[in-house]
């Protein structure tokens, strides 16, 4: 990537930021969208109301061109926790259904699920990790007639293993199950359809690979999920006329934008906007080529007599995520303060050290990295 690029990113000035699947530092002229909002609201309050909703469509519009979607088949919410819980809590489950999933998933993709245990009767059933890769053979065997929805980050957060997920939602439709996909890990860094990959619901945030601050949740609806998810989270705006509001007697919006309650963060979806615009302008799959480098880079340059990369790196399987274990026992904890002192961001993730450059990273930055582990 260009330094016309990487002079976007202030935080260049002062650290080496590898920390992205975690909070991403937002370049400029996100910052700036955003100001340009709060501006506006207190010179003129809400004066300006409808170019606040025409910002948030056209947000919207871009993310769903990212995915493959339609715009109406996408939803704000606050954040990945509330998309996945609504869509729990919005299915008719029965007693004895299952639920495939694998246990190191991130909790935002598990508390949700095992709530239905005690709750309908819901068996959750989850397939193990082997070696920092998930056997998906292993977890297509856990599906049968009784499976409602088969739930799986498209990248994992503490290994960075990328699903197929067109395999996994072949296995899900033979038994007209739905596939539920956190791909917060994935959304803006990895090229991703969600009609090739058979995603039925999907769920993230903005705040990582998408360059924006805290505060939006994005979820994705199918068609076909739609037709069996209802809406658990309404509010004013849930219904197709929300200007008539004397009228009770609305349906649901026939769309995920049911999903939508009321007002927002308005100036994060200026945000928003402006990252979508600088990831599309970019091009989501000439960062994923660059990643993969860049990551394959950090591998070779690791010290194999002292790391272990607990990551796949097979062809399909890796992302632009690293983690590592030290050989010599050196806890994760301790390898990110010694690499925080020295202004190297990385993460502490289940015993592994996280290592997630983003667009604006150089080998320059990995070679820091390699050069300050202990």
């Amino acid at each position: 990537m260009n330094t016309q690029l990487r002079s976007l990113f202030p935080i260049t000035e002062r650290a080496v930021y590898l920390n992205h699947a975690a909070v991403s530092p937002p370049p400029t002229p996100t910052i700036q969208a955003i100001q340009v909002q709060l501006e506006d609201v207190a010179t003129n309050g809400s004066v300006n109301f409808r170019s606040r909703i025409a910002t948030k469509e056209r947000a919207r519009k871009l993310l769903a061109g990212m995915i493959g979607a339609r715009p109406e088949q996408i939803a704000f919410m606050r954040n990945t926790s509330d998309g996945l819980s609504t869509v729990a809590n919005g299915l008719r489950w029965r007693a004895g259904d299952n639920l495939v999933t694998f246990r190191r998933e991130f909790p935002s993709n598990m508390y949700p699920w095992l709530r239905l245990r005690a709750s309908f009767g819901v068996e959750v059933r989850m397939c193990e990790e082997r070696e920092g890769r998930i056997d998906l053979d292993e977890m297509i065997r856990l599906i049968d007639e009784r499976t409602r929805v088969v739930a799986i980050s498209q990248v994992q957060f503490a290994s960075g293993f990328r699903a197929d997920l067109e395999r996994l939602g072949k296995a899900a439709r033979a038994h007209d199950a739905l596939l539920v996909v956190d791909f917060i890990q994935a959304l803006g860094v990895i090229p991703t359809n969600v009609d090739n990959d058979l995603i039925d619901v999907a769920a993230g945030a903005a705040h990582k690979w998408l360059l924006t601050p805290e505060g939006i949740g994005i979820l994705y609806l199918s068609d076909r999920a739609r037709e069996r998810i209802e809406p658990t989270l309404v509010g004013w705006i849930s219904v197709p006329d929300p200007e008539d509001q004397s009228n009770f007697d609305q349906p649901w919006k026939p769309d995920a934008l049911a999903w939508e309650t009321g007002t927002g963060p308005a100036a994060l979806f200026y945000g928003l906007e402006a990252s979508l615009r600088l990831l599309n302008d970019t091009g989501v799959e000439r960062i994923a080529a660059y990643l993969e480098q860049l990551t394959d880079y950090l591998c070779d340059k690791l010290d194999s007599r002292r790391y272990q990369i607990v990551s796949s790196r097979l062809a399909g399987e890796k992302s632009q995520i690293v983690c590592l274990r030290h050989k010599g026992g050196l806890e994760a904890m301790a390898l990110y303060s010694h690499l925080k002192q020295r202004k190297i961001i990385t993460a502490p993730r289940s015993g592994r050290l996280r290592i997630a450059p983003h667009l604006y990273n150089t080998t320059a930055d990995i070679e820091a990295l390699v050069d300050n582990l202990p």
